[in-house]
């Protein structure tokens, strides 16, 4: 099948899994189109069946801001007029479901593609109860010809938030690590996280709902603090944190990499994960750590207790206490054959539940499904 894929390529749960969905609809033989302002960061320059049609947005004196939204959906129109795509599958519905319903209507009915929204939690949990976006998001679903979530969470919210009753598939995100450039000592080492310290690891975009000040006032109360190091993975500036650094007397004990790819070099040498979000959708980030043998500490918040199975594969804390979660954090540093036995237990739930082998299996029928092809 020829498949178009837009997303945004920023850090970010939602594109880290298109980029992932589309190397691997392409390693089956598929033929890959990505859309995007930017190349997504994960997004292999050279490799078979996988393209890149960058949008440019024009900046006009008539406009106070640049609109990418209608830039977008030309270049969906002109690559599905001269690919002869056959989906447009979308990663949130705001702009880019909206850039895909009316690429769709510019073209003749013989060459629009199908059009797949797969919906990640911003769109609905903080634009669908926007008035200014929530009845775009409602008209792009409605118009959609299947609509996709990343947990039961988010198909109930969705839902609820936007009224939508029309039929969602729950497809749970996926991750397929890269191998480690790496080894695990070399990446401690260059860290400086001593073989005697338990290595936290807390990756994200760092946007409010992630509540870092959170994490870091759960950390400031891990006792003894030298037992371990908080790494922080940003996917963004963290400079805004650093004053609560400082505040907390963390200097010694927090270390930041800003925009790494190679990530699994850094999941390989950790020893657990600490998540302090307010909600989420899913968490890919969880199931990163859990894809390397990592489990984690976290808030039983949204669809985190549908990754985490709580005390096989990882501990849930159901407040924001941070004395609660620093609690669950020093349990597992105290106990580090609990803590193995809990890596083990999350990485066989890691592949058996939400591999690239279980997951793209379910997109691959969905597009057949859509386009009225046997399976």
């Amino acid at each position: 099948m020829k498949i178009g894929i837009a997303c945004y390529p920023s850090v970010g749960g939602s594109g880290i899994l298109a980029t992932a969905l589309g190397e691997e609809l392409a390693r089956r033989g598929h033929e890959v189109h990505f859309f995007s302002y930017e190349r997504p960061f994960r997004l292999p320059e050279h490799a078979p069946r996988l393209h890149f049609h960058p949008v440019v947005i024009n900046e006009y004196q008539l406009f106070k801001y640049p609109d990418y939204t209608l830039p977008l959906s030309v270049r969906m129109a002109e690559v599905s007029r001269d690919h002869h795509l056959d989906v447009l599958h979308v990663h949130y519905a705001v702009p880019h479901a909206t850039a895909a319903i009316l690429a769709r209507s510019m073209l003749p009915p013989a060459q629009q593609p199908r059009v797949v929204t797969t919906l990640h939690g911003t769109d609905t949990t903080l634009l669908g109860s926007d008035p200014g976006y929530g009845p775009a998001i409602h008209h792009a679903l409605t118009c959609s010809d299947a609509v996709t979530v990343v947990s039961e969470f988010l198909k109930q919210e969705t839902q609820r938030v936007l009224g939508f009753n029309g039929p969602l598939e729950v497809i749970y995100n996926f991750f397929a690590p890269r191998p480690p450039r790496r080894s695990r000592a070399e990446v401690r080492r260059e860290l400086g996280v001593a073989d005697n310290e338990a290595m936290i690891l807390h990756s994200s975009n760092l946007r409010p709902v992630k509540r870092i000040e959170l994490l870091l006032e759960t950390v400031a109360r891990v006792r003894p603090r030298e037992t371990f190091k908080l790494v922080v993975m940003a996917g963004g500036s963290f400079e805004p944190y650093l004053k609560d650094v400082q505040r907390l007397g963390l200097k010694d004990r927090v270390i930041v990499r800003e925009n790494v790819n190679e990530i699994e070099d850094y999941l390989q040498a950790a020893d657990l994960g600490l998540f302090t979000s307010e909600t989420e959708s899913f968490c890919l980030s969880i199931l990163e750590a859990m894809s390397f043998g990592c489990p984690s500490v976290a808030r039983r918040a949204g669809g985190i207790p549908e990754v985490v199975a709580d005390g096989v594969s990882g501990l849930l804390v159901a407040s924001a206490d941070p004395d609660a979660l620093a609690q669950a954090v020093e349990g597992l540093i105290r106990e580090p054959g609990r803590r193995m036995a809990m890596g083990e237990a999350a990485q066989r739930r890691a592949r058996g539940h939400f591999s690239a082998e279980a997951i793209v299996p379910r997109y691959e029928a969905l597009y057949q499904r859509v386009c009225g092809c046997a399976g």
